[in-house]
């Protein structure tokens, strides 16, 4: 069975760090793109980041971009995501996802397997 446990959220403080992990098993990930997207409250979710399949190219959404770092361990069927610089607005349940191609993948549909979220709470 496919699973993907995601994990690292937690409450911080505004300008402070976070890195979120994200394990998965039940197969190898290390051709397909991964990513990371979350949901505020009463907002859609959205894409925070992704990472092709060799691991070399990455994208981010322009609200994180500078301040968060997506990265992966193929050996290890792992990707992380590390926020730094982190901002009230910044709060959301995150997510993890494996997608069903090797290129960097910005929209949900892509992606086949979900991890079922860590919250991420930044007070002012």
């Amino acid at each position: 069975q496919v699973q993907l446990v995601d994990s690292g959220g937690g409450l911080v403080q505004a300008g402070g760090s976070l890195r979120l992990s994200c394990a998965a098993s039940g197969r190898t990930f290390g051709p397909f793109a991964m990513g990371w997207f979350r949901q505020a409250p009463g907002k859609e979710r959205e894409f925070v980041a992704s990472i092709n399949g060799n691991g070399d190219t990455t994208a981010y959404a322009g609200s994180v971009k500078g301040r968060f770092l997506i990265s992966r361990s193929t050996v290890q069927n792992q990707v992380f995501l590390q926020m730094n610089g982190l901002i009230p607005a910044d709060t959301a349940v995150y997510y993890c996802a494996a997608a069903s191609v090797s290129t960097i993948a910005p929209h949900a549909s892509m992606y086949d397997y979900w991890g079922h979220g860590t919250q991420v709470t930044v007070s002012s």
